[in-house]
């Protein structure tokens, strides 16, 4: 391992290493078997383009994770989402601007 990749970086770039290895491997033994040229370099180009499809789902799935994962280490903004500092609307208030009546 190179260490300087995430480990979800890591087993992604694998995955897709392996594809590719089997995108060449697989039609050399297909024409080892005797299947003809033609449908070694159709198998050869079916796993390629399911090996690219697969890799752009891993890579989107990889940035949505990251994109989930920066949301919930960052609070939440806003009117309605305030750190608790201290006492803010809502609430019982003692004393003060209690009506006499």
């Amino acid at each position: 391992m190179t260490g300087h990749r995430p480990p979800a970086e890591d087993s992604t770039t694998d995955v897709v290493r392996w594809a590719a290895f089997s995108c060449v491997l697989v039609p050399v033994v297909l024409l080892w078997y005797g299947t003809s040229l033609a449908g070694a370099t159709g198998t050869a180009l079916g796993l390629a383009a399911v090996t690219a499809v697969c890799r752009i789902l891993l890579r989107q799935s990889e940035r949505g994770a990251a994109r989930l994962h920066a949301q919930e280490r960052t609070p939440p903004r806003g009117r309605h989402h305030r750190g608790a500092t201290g006492a803010r609307r809502g609430g019982r208030h003692t004393g003060g601007n209690t009506p006499v009546g």
